[in-house]
């Protein structure tokens, strides 16, 4: 039992390795080529995006230099990118360090339920261009469920409160730029108590009949809205979105494609994505717990008791995974590049396929502007709220009863959790500890230095080189995988109906 659960050994993630590093290194000086050919250039935050991905995780960049105290082994550590738009390994930190913050700290305790809601195709690429009308969209999506929830339990909005948080994800499982939501709510309301306490008050799972009549009010609520503020016109047939047309902003174009399945780049600029479909079409009917209406779609068919921690933790990482996975990726012998998707389409398609050079402009859409928070509290968790420091674990909050410091001159000061480092990332979700020597397996490992002297970067790894000649060797593009066998029941097409 114990060799089952013997802590795994740290190796240093070698980005340059990867298929989707080469990719980026390879054809992104080409796309921006292609762009600057158009007059047009990318947004100084997407540029950034690419630049420190190809930055992350090498050497050649800066490191710290970590030794064992015992044996005085040494091993150097690569800073990363920190970015949040399609790196895979810094989205993998942020996700474990996501999922243990909301189990530990704020959700730990309490029975929640996952409410999933889609968008129309067009509406997705309107808060794309628009973050403070994604807020706003998010407010009347948090009041109808929260009302509903509050309702259900015997209580008014006054007397009540429900609680959520919701991760907004920009990606779909095609590389395909979609906003949707993952909202975790409390499967009760919380009432305060006279002498100060709190009282949960647990409801049953919604109905069919619940989900129909929420998803019709959420999409006319934000329809209304929309049209309110001039994002959206109707005429007595249709309605359509009021984007600004700007032929300078080569962002919008991308996102236009990438949101409606479409080519960006290149000579079939315009037509729909390849796919691959392997699979026979799925009969199979909808979900129990899922209602859509005009391309709203409402889904809240996943829980977690307030006994299943790990469950829940679980389910925290699925919804904030990054937006690629790197296991899913491959080429073509034709130089394409084809993505697997992570489920299979209704009508058995499994991959879908890109140039190169559209594949940057895939992955130039997906990166979320600066200073738009993904992660969203509401209710009891809300920052402001009364009740967020009786009701979480960490009584971070107002009102706190948790001290800064003893003797301090505001005591009342609320707490705030220090972030998990890298070390506490890797032990909890990889059962690996970066503090643990890989040669003598002991528990006394620490940082001598941080370089970032380019001079002395290049000192240390020409010591290496010589030390070690086989280890900075130029590496190739993975093997190609071979395509699909031909006796496979599959048909590669344009004309997917992808849906809303």
């Amino acid at each position: 039992m114990l060799a089952t659960q013997q802590t795994a050994i740290y190796k240093r993630h070698r980005p340059e390795n990867t298929l989707l590093y080469q990719l980026v290194e390879r054809h992104y000086p080409e796309f921006k080529e292609a762009l600057l050919g158009h007059g047009k250039q990318l947004p100084k935050f997407v540029e950034r995006e690419f630049d420190d991905f190809l930055r992350c995780g090498r050497l050649e960049n800066g490191f710290l230099r970590v030794v064992c105290d015992d044996c005085k082994h040494e091993k150097l550590v690569a800073f990363s990118c920190k970015r949040r738009g399609f790196c895979p390994s810094c989205g993998a930190r942020r996700m474990a360090e996501s999922a243990a913050l909301l189990v530990d700290d704020v959700l730990q305790g309490y029975p929640i339920r996952q409410w999933v809601l889609s968008l129309p195709i067009p509406l997705r690429l309107l808060l794309a261009r628009y973050p403070n009308e994604l807020s706003k969209a998010m407010q009347i999506i948090h009041r109808a469920i929260s009302t509903y929830i509050v309702n259900k339990a015997g209580f008014s909005n006054k007397q009540a409160k429900s609680g959520a948080v919701t991760l907004i994800q920009r990606f779909g499982s095609a590389l395909n730029l979609n906003i949707h939501f993952h909202m975790l709510f409390l499967e009760g309301a919380i009432s305060e108590n006279t002498w100060g306490g709190t009282t949960f008050t647990r409801i049953k799972a919604p109905s069919h009949n619940d989900m129909v009549e929420l998803v019709h009010n959420i999409s006319h609520r934000i329809a209304q809205y929309l049209e309110k503020v001039g994002l959206v016109q109707r005429d007595m047939e249709n309605s359509y979105l009021n984007l600004p047309i700007d032929d300078e902003d080569s962002l919008l174009q991308l996102q236009g494609a990438s949101v409606s399945y479409r080519i960006a780049m290149g000579p079939q600029q315009g037509q729909k994505v390849l796919t691959l479909q392997t699979l026979p079409a799925s009969t199979e009917g909808e979900y129990g717990q899922l209602a859509s209406t005009s391309g709203f779609s409402l889904h809240a068919g996943v829980f977690a008791n307030a006994d299943e921690p790990e469950k829940l933790e679980r389910l925290c990482r699925y919804i904030s995974r990054p937006a690629i996975s790197e296991q899913r990726l491959s080429m073509t012998q034709h130089g394409k590049v084809r993505y697997e998707l992570k489920t299979p389409y209704r009508d058995g398609t499994t991959h879908v396929f890109f140039d190169p050079i559209d594949f940057i402009g895939k992955l130039a859409a997906l990166i979320p502007p600066p200073r738009l928070n993904l992660t969203r509290f509401f209710g009891v968790f809300a920052p402001n709220s009364n009740l967020r420091a009786k009701v979480t674990s960490s009584q971070r909050g107002k009102n706190s009863p948790r001290l800064a410091k003893e003797g301090s001159e505001q005591p009342d000061k609320p707490y705030y959790a220090r972030a998990m480092s890298w070390a506490q990332r890797l032990k909890r979700v990889f059962n690996i500890d970066i503090t643990e020597c890989e040669k003598c397996q002991k528990h006394a490992v620490t940082i001598i230095a941080c370089i970032i002297d380019s001079h002395v970067i290049q000192k240390i790894l020409k010591h290496l080189d010589k030390k070690h000649p086989t280890s900075s060797q130029a590496t190739l593009l993975p093997p190609l995988r071979a395509p699909p066998e031909e006796e496979h029941d599959f048909n590669i097409q344009r004309d997917f109906n992808f849906g809303a």
